[in-house]
C-alpha cells in the first residue's frame, strides 16, 4: 500500500444475500455510499427493493425518521459490472464459502479498484492469509467477518491475515464504530473468534446426545434454565441451520488438524442428510408449526417422598447447599451419619465425575446413590439436573426426583454422565475459551466481548469460568479426562496456571500489562 491513512465514504458489497443486504443497511443508514455488485443481475434490484422496504418498515415502527430512510436508500446504487467499484474506498466480499471463488474474486478486483481500496472478506472459516495469497497485494486483504442478522447482531471480527498492514484493520475497526457496531480483533486461525468458541456449546451438547445421556429438548432445558443461556444447543442449531452449521465443525475440525475438542457428531451429518436441517425447512431437532416450536412435555414429577436423606461430604460447599435447599423445601429428616443408614436415601454431588464413579470412590450402595449438580446455586434455580448410576433402584430415582421437585422447581434426570449436563458444557466453552487467549488469537477482552454480542451468552467464557470458580472449572476437566481419557477434556494452560495462582481468567500475563521494574 502506497498510504497508510484510509478514508472509506464508498464500499463496494458483492453478493447480495442476506449478509451483503445486512451490511449494505448499516452501511447505507451510516452515511457511506454503497454499490452493490452480484453475478446474478437480479438479485441486485432485489436487494435494492429489500432495502427499501427494510427502510419504509422501520419507518413505519417509528424506529426511523423519514428523512434519514430516504437519505438511507438513496446512498444505495447497483453496479451491474465489476468495473463499476473502480472508485470504490473498500469492497467486502459477502459471496460462497469457497476458496477458490473468493480468490478469484479478488484477483479480478485488483484489476479493477485503486491501489488504495481495501478488499476485505465476510469469511466465516476460510483463511484471510490464503484468500490473500491470491492478490499481488496482500497488506490490503483483511477479514471483515459480520453475523446474521447484520443489523441486530452487534459485533463485527476484524481479521489480521500474516500479510495484512495492521493500519487496514486499524481502518474498519473505525468503521465498524462508525455503523454502530462493536468491533473485536483476531488473528488468522480456523473460526476466528465466534466460531472457535462456539465449539463448546454445539460440540459438546451433540456429544451429551450422542452417549444416551437426555433427549435434545432435556439438554436445551438444563442449558437454558440451569446454566443461563438463552439458547440450548440445539435450539441453537436449529436457528442457524445445520445445512450452516455442519460444514462450519466439520471446517474448524479439519483446520485444527482433527483436534479433539472440536470433533463433530455423526448425529448433525444424519440429520442434514435427512434434511432435518432446523427452523427454515419446519423441522430440525423440534418440529415447527407455523413458525412455532413444538417442544414435547415433560412428565409430572413423582410425589412420594424419601423417609431420610443423606448427603455426601466429598464437596463441603455442595454438601451445605444441598442441605440448605432439602431444609427450605421439603422437612425431610437429614441423615447425617457418617455413613449412610440402611433405609436413606444416598445423594452426591460430583463435579466432572459420573454418579457410578462418586459411588464407587466413596464406597457407596449404588442402587440408592442420585447425584445432583451443585455447579450453579441450588436455591433460587429455575431448574435441578440429577443423574442416576446404571445400578441406582427406579424407587431410589423416584424419590429423590420428588424430593428436588417439592419445592415447585423444574427437574430433570439424566443417565450417568461425566459432568451431569451444564457442568461439561459449561466446561468445555470455558476451556475453549481459554486456549483462544492461550493461543493470542484475541485479547481476553476481546474474546468476552465477542462471545456475549455474537453468541448471546450470559457472560464470555472467561467471565463465566472467574463466576464459577477457575479452581471448580479446572477440577471438572481433570476428573472428566480421568474417568474418559478422552483428550477433548484436557485443561488448556490458561486455566491451568491461573488456576493454581489465583489469578482471574481474564488476566493477561503480568509482564504484558506492566512494565518492569529496574532493580
Amino acid at each position: 500500500m502506497t498510504s497508510r491513512h484510509f478514508s472509506i465514504e464508498t464500499i463496494g458489497i458483492v453478493g447480495t444475500g442476506a449478509m451483503g443486504r445486512g451490511i449494505a443497511q448499516i452501511a447505507a443508514l451510516a452515511g457511506l455510499k454503497v454499490r452493490l455488485y452480484d453475478t446474478n443481475p437480479s438479485a441486485i434490484g432485489a436487494a435494492r427493493d429489500y432495502l427499501a422496504e427494510t427502510f419504509a418498515r422501520l419507518t413505519a415502527k417509528g424506529k426511523l425518521d423519514q428523512a434519514r430512510s430516504l437519505a438511507a436508500l438513496a446512498n444505495v446504487s447497483g453496479a451491474h459490472a465489476i468495473s463499476e467499484l473502480v472508485d470504490c474506498d473498500l469492497v467486502i466480499e459477502a459471496i460462497v464459502e469457497k476458496l477458490d471463488v473468493k480468490q478469484a474474486l479478488f484477483r479480478e478486483l485488483e484489476t479493477v479498484v485503486s491501489g488504495r481500496c481495501v478488499l476485505a472478506s465476510n469469511t466465516s472459516s476460510l483463511s484471510i492469509t490464503a484468500i490473500a495469497a491470491a492478490c499481488s497485494d496482500p497488506s490490503r486483504v483483511v477479514g471483515y467477518h459480520f453475523f446474521n442478522p447484520v443489523p441486530l447482531m452487534k459485533v463485527v471480527e476484524v481479521i489480521d491475515g500474516l500479510r495484512s498492514d495492521p493500519a487496514v484493520g486499524d481502518a474498519l475497526m473505525d468503521l465498524a464504530r462508525r455503523m454502530g457496531h462493536t468491533p473485536v480483533r483476531a488473528k488468522d486461525m480456523p473460526g476466528f473468534i465466534v466460531n472457535h468458541a462456539g465449539r463448546g456449546m454445539n460440540t459438546e451438547g451433540l456429544r451429551v446426545a450422542g452417549e444416551g445421556v437426555a433427549s435434545f429438548a432435556d439438554i436445551d432445558r438444563i442449558m437454558r434454565e440451569q446454566a443461563g443461556f438463552r439458547l440450548g444447543p440445539f435450539e441453537l442449531l436449529d436457528l442457524t441451520a445445520l445445512d450452516v452449521s455442519h460444514p462450519v465443525m466439520e471446517s474448524i475440525y479439519h483446520q485444527f488438524y482433527e483436534e479433539p475438542r472440536f470433533t463433530p457428531s455423526p448425529i448433525t451429518g444424519t440429520r442434514l442428510a435427512g434434511g432435518l436441517i432446523g427452523r427454515k425447512t419446519g423441522e430440525g431437532f423440534y418440529r415447527y408449526v407455523d413458525g412455532k416450536q413444538q417442544v414435547p412435555a415433560e412428565a409430572p414429577a413423582p410425589t412420594e417422598l424419601p423417609k431420610s436423606v443423606w448427603v455426601s461430604k466429598r464437596y463441603p460447599q455442595a454438601h451445605e447447599a444441598v442441605v440448605k435447599l432439602i431444609g427450605e423445601t421439603s422437612g425431610v429428616t437429614l441423615d447425617d451419619g457418617a455413613v449412610p443408614a440402611a433405609d436413606s436415601l444416598i445423594v452426591v454431588t460430583p463435579f466432572g465425575h459420573d454418579a457410578t464413579t462418586a459411588a464407587v470412590d466413596e464406597a457407596l450402595d449404588a442402587t440408592r446413590v442420585v447425584a445432583i449438580d451443585a455447579l450453579f446455586p441450588l436455591v433460587g434455580a429455575q431448574r435441578h439436573t440429577l443423574m442416576t448410576t446404571p445400578a441406582t433402584r427406579r424407587v431410589a430415582r423416584d424419590a429423590a426426583h420428588a424430593l428436588f421437585a417439592s419445592g415447585g422447581v423444574p427437574v430433570t434426570v439424566i443417565r450417568d454422565s461425566t459432568g451431569f449436563v451444564a457442568q461439561r458444557v459449561v466446561a468445555t466453552i470455558v476451556n475453549i475459551g481459554c486456549d483462544i487467549a492461550q493461543k493470542q488469537i484475541a485479547t481476553p477482552d476481546d474474546i468476552d466481548l465477542a462471545v456475549t454480542l455474537g453468541l448471546g451468552y450470559p457472560r464470555g467464557p472467561l467471565a463465566l469460568g472467574d463466576a464459577l470458580g477457575a479452581t471448580t472449572i479446572l477440577t471438572i476437566l481433570r476428573n472428566m479426562f480421568s474417568v474418559l481419557g478422552d483428550p477433548r477434556y484436557r485443561p488448556s494452560p490458561w486455566l491451568a496456571r491461573r488456576a493454581q495462582l489465583g489469578l482471574s481468567l481474564t488476566q493477561r500475563d503480568a509482564a504484558d500489562i506492566q512494565p518492569e521494574t529496574q532493580p
